[in-house]
């Protein structure tokens, strides 16, 4: 028997890792599995399947080896996309489970599961898409009633470059005393 990765993704830092990682872990205790490895990031689905560490994933991952996800749109953006990359799971023997879909495939996944990917790839994708509608429909009505959009004009944050700006000033200084 191979590995167990688990891989979890949450879209901002306002997502907690944390739940995914506590459901897929009490999943493999009632299903006894053990889980090797996590492999855990927070970016936006937008990025490419290398931001995303996907690439990462399908290199850790061998024959026989199992990957655990919370649902299929961690997985990816798109239902074509969704549908590619389990379709080389499969083929290249590597089950997959997906606890909230309730599915767990392997080489010889059936039509019915073939159709749930899909289905379950397609709601994630237009929900997606529904919730960017709304919001920019918000925006445009929030705009429309005259409220400013953004942060207040003259607004200070703190920059990354902080923590680096005695040496940037001096660095201006010396650019500013050349002839």
């Amino acid at each position: 028997m191979g590995k167990t990765v688990a891989y979890i993704r949450a879209s901002t830092d306002k997502q907690d890792l944390n739940n995914q990682k506590l459901e897929i872990l009490e999943f493999a205790r009632q299903h006894r599995l053990q889980v090797d490895e996590f492999v855990a990031i927070t970016i936006s689905s937008r990025k490419t399947s290398k931001q995303r560490r996907i690439d990462e994933l399908l290199q850790k991952l061998a024959e026989s080896d199992t990957l655990i996800v919370t649902e299929l749109s961690r997985l990816g953006r798109s239902t074509s996309e969704v549908i590619a990359l389990i379709n080389e799971l499969v083929q290249r023997h590597i089950r997959v489970i997906i606890i909230k879909q309730n599915l767990d495939l392997r080489r010889d996944h059936d039509m019915t599961a073939k159709v749930m990917i899909t289905l379950f790839s397609l709601f994630a994708e237009l929900e997606r898409d529904l919730v960017s509608l709304r919001t920019k429909e918000a925006l445009a009505a929030k705009k429309s009633q005259g409220i400013r959009l953004g942060k207040p004009k003259g607004t200070i944050q703190a920059s990354k470059f902080d923590k680096d700006r005695p040496r940037i000033e001096e660095l201006l200084r010396q650019i500013q005393q050349k002839p």
